[in-house]
């Protein structure tokens, strides 16, 4: 029973993670974005070339030059000279 729940918990972290939006900079410099997540307000940085996974049960962003994205969870995200490209 318990290796049946360790694996049961595994599964749903990974299906959890796997929805998750991944947001790349692809600028030179780091880059702070705003997220609102479950009424939740926080701040992700993100180094320049690096990436993060974020909102895993959807979000809103603000990107810094100041345009707002509502992500589901799952898009794929590039950010370079502060605009985003969602695929």
């Amino acid at each position: 029973m318990k290796k049946f729940l360790t694996g049961l918990m595994m599964f749903l972290g990974a299906a959890n993670g796997a929805w998750a939006a991944s947001v790349t900079n692809g600028g030179t410099a780091a880059i702070v974005l705003q997220v609102v997540e479950d009424g939740n307000r926080s701040e992700v940085a993100i180094d320049a070339g690096a990436s993060e996974t974020i909102c895993p049960s959807g979000c809103f962003v603000t990107l810094p030059n100041g345009d707002r994205l509502g992500l589901e969870g799952g898009e794929t995200v590039e950010i370079k000279d502060g605009s985003a490209t969602v695929k």
